[in-house]
């Protein structure tokens, strides 16, 4: 009989964190000088608290070299043919057993919807373990397409997601709302789904993923991106979900407490279009959580003092994250935590 299990919280123990680093074959070639110091960056930042895996073309010895840390002990390079850098949305979800033993989960990778190639970033899994990244084991889930950044958990039983992303027709459209809710609980073994309706930002490429709009914390804590601004194209939107949240419950029934984020400043790409930038794209990890900024003085502090309150024990750590923004994405897009017990520590 298989033992009861669970999805952890993400500010649970924590072995590693994954990441994909940039190169000239990604859509990251036209800015990679610059992308690369916020990848350097973001590693620096995560070797400071745990071990960094890192998925890359590039020559193992060589991409160490371009890491200045004094933890480069914690660094773990593996050569492996990538798309591109998102290793939150290919990267495997780790579930614990009752004895606190993590089994990993492979889902299919389809680039949001097959939007882009995805044909080496959905082995990304595979090739790890070939190689022997991972001291556990992995389970196949070829049945279902599912990004990390389009689902959250408090590690209580409750899964908190977007309708518009999990219900795409190009994800999983031979399934019914309905029977997408059921897999959830199954293979999650969760006890209740809080589904958003509302919330999708402009120049988000992944139709409304959860990590960009609101972010389980501590103490059934719920930190979401807010809008006051009646003349912005998102208040209605944003309102709506922050409606939504304040009439859901966790799997016992409770209320959450909610913390609203505020709003970064619009953002535009060279052609003028909006780009979704969200202080909800942040990483815990054991010690810190990293925090994406965008050079909004006053937004950037109240984000990181907010996040602070939510938690407690932390060191929250502002990251420049201009350069992620530029291709769509933001921190908690590149990074993908690997909880306790999935590698040799």
């Amino acid at each position: 009989m298989e033992k009861n299990f669970r999805l952890p919280a993400e500010w649970e123990p924590q072995s590693a964190v994954l990441i994909a680093w940039p190169h000239e074959h990604t859509d990251w070639n036209y800015m990679l000088d610059e992308v690369t110091e916020c990848y350097k960056n973001i590693a620096c930042a995560i070797l400071e608290d745990e071990h960094l895996i890192v998925a890359s073309p590039i020559d193992p010895i060589k991409l160490s070299d371009s890491i200045d840390s004094p933890h480069k002990w914690r660094l773990s390079p593996f050569q492996i043919a990538t798309n591109d850098t998102w290793a939150r949305d290919f990267g495997p979800i780790t579930k614990i057993d009752s004895d606190g033993r993590p089994v990993l989960m492979d889902f299919v990778f389809n680039a949001w919807g097959m939007k882009f190639a995805a044909n080496h970033d959905n082995l990304i899994n595979r090739n790890l373990e070939f190689l022997g990244a991972f001291e556990c084991p992995m389970e196949d889930h070829l049945e279902f397409v599912l990004e990390g950044g389009s689902i959250e958990s408090d590690g209580k039983g409750c899964i908190l997601t977007t309708e518009e992303c999990m219900t795409s027709t190009n994800r999983n459209g031979h399934m019914t709302f309905e029977q997408i809710d059921a897999y959830l609980k199954k293979v999650f073994n969760a006890r209740k789904i809080v589904w958003l309706h509302y919330g999708a930002l402009e120049g988000d490429d992944t139709d409304g993923h959860i990590d960009t709009l609101a972010r389980f914390a501590p103490n059934d804590t719920i930190l979401y991106v807010g809008c006051d601004d009646v003349e912005d194209s998102h208040y209605k939107e944003l309102k709506k979900m922050e409606r939504e949240l304040k009439e859901a419950t966790n799997a016992d029934g409770k209320p959450f407490r909610l913390i609203k984020l505020p709003f970064p400043d619009a953002i535009y790409d060279e052609d003028g279009l909006r780009l979704p930038a969200t202080y909800a794209n942040f990483l815990v990890t054991n010690n810190h959580v990293l925090v994406p900024t965008y050079a909004q003085p006053d937004n950037d502090q109240r984000a990181l003092k907010l996040i602070a309150e939510a938690f407690p024990g932390r060191r929250v750590v502002g990251i420049d994250c201009r350069a992620l923004i530029k291709q769509h994405g933001s921190l908690h897009c590149v990074t993908m935590q690997l909880p306790k017990g999935v590698i040799e520590e």
